[in-house]
């Protein structure tokens, strides 16, 4: 089988279309077909964009009928946990919808979904389940999805909790969402099912080593940075560190922990969504591409076209 692994969307449905029909899928019966590929969605269907249910029917149709594959980003996750009451705190949900230390973040990040599921009660339950049916990952001989890591370490200590098809329910999304109080507490190598869910949906963080910290573009000060798990060799701060190359040089040149500098080796080549990328697509590495573009910023919707190959190639990418 060949594959047309397809990033993040957010709520662009007019540009899912154009992009499935330049991909070469047409609709029959409701739903967009390939006599010869599948899709396969990395996850992030929703926030941002103007079409957020028209998205998600859209690709949900494609999976019921078998014409593509999807699995679970971190907005199905955060849907998830705003909709769910938490068990802890009566009168709360898992994702606070304002808390003094967010403020109303969880809901300006939200509120596209919010805004056209309101009114339908039974039509948000319903998409809720869909997103707690998709799994975490996908693993297959010929290809791997994840939506921002590939952690075999936390796969493997996550797996048997799930739900089979490596799903998360209900009941495991309290321990899946309920973040440590202390920074500290997520950069120890013991895994726990907020850090690998953490991992597998948001990417790898390490705290920077005091008194080191950064300035954003938005001027907010840092003192986490997200990093390059894939890159074996990224074992110091500022290489590891998915920082553009103007913020550098606030970070140390210093080893980081052992446990955060994973590396990805395997045969299969990997797919991930999550990271915003912009300018011309490229992979991360040979066999590591990332297939989020900004759609949600002005940029791509992109797709990569997999052929059977082991290693990967800017020929791949497909974006409108």
């Amino acid at each position: 089988m060949d594959y047309d692994i397809i990033g993040d969307i957010h709520g662009h449905a007019d540009a899912l279309c154009a992009l499935l029909a330049k991909l070469g899928y047409q609709k029959r019966a409701g739903v967009f077909r390939h006599p010869e590929r599948q899709a396969i969605f990395v996850g992030d269907f929703i926030d941002r964009g103007p079409q957020q249910l028209e998205t998600v029917q859209l690709v949900r149709r494609m999976v019921d009928a078998g014409s593509a594959l999807a699995i679970m980003g971190n907005h199905e996750l955060n849907a998830i946990a705003w909709y769910l009451p938490d068990p802890e705190v009566p009168g709360e949900f898992l994702r606070a919808h304002a808390s003094p230390k967010w403020g109303d973040s969880n809901r300006l990040q939200h509120e596209k979904f919010l805004a056209e599921i309101d009114g339908k009660p039974r039509l948000h339950g319903e998409i809720i389940d869909w997103f707690l049916s998709l799994p975490l990952w996908i693993d297959r001989p010929d290809l791997r999805v994840a939506h921002a890591c590939w952690h075999q370490g936390f796969m493997d200590f996550l797996e048997p909790q799930l739900a089979s098809g490596l799903r998360l329910t209900a009941e495991l999304m309290p321990a899946a969402v309920r973040e440590p109080e202390s920074d500290s507490e997520k950069d120890t190598p013991e895994p726990t099912v907020f850090k690998a869910v953490e991992a597998l949906t948001k990417g790898i963080e390490v705290n920077l080593p005091k008194p080191y910290s950064f300035k954003d573009h938005d001027g907010q000060v840092r003192t986490r940075v997200r990093v390059r798990w894939w890159d074996g060799e990224a074992n110091t701060y500022r290489k590891a560190a998915m920082l553009d190359a103007d913020l550098l040089s606030q970070i140390p040149d210093m080893r980081i922990p052992d446990h955060k500098c994973i590396g990805y080796r395997d045969d299969q080549p990997l797919f991930v969504g999550h990271y915003w990328l912009t300018g011309e697509p490229r992979p991360f590495a040979p066999n590591v591409a990332c297939v989020d573009y900004s759609v949600a910023k002005h940029g791509k919707l992109m797709a990569y076209r997999l052929n059977g190959e082991k290693l990967l190639t800017t020929k791949g990418f497909v974006w409108v």
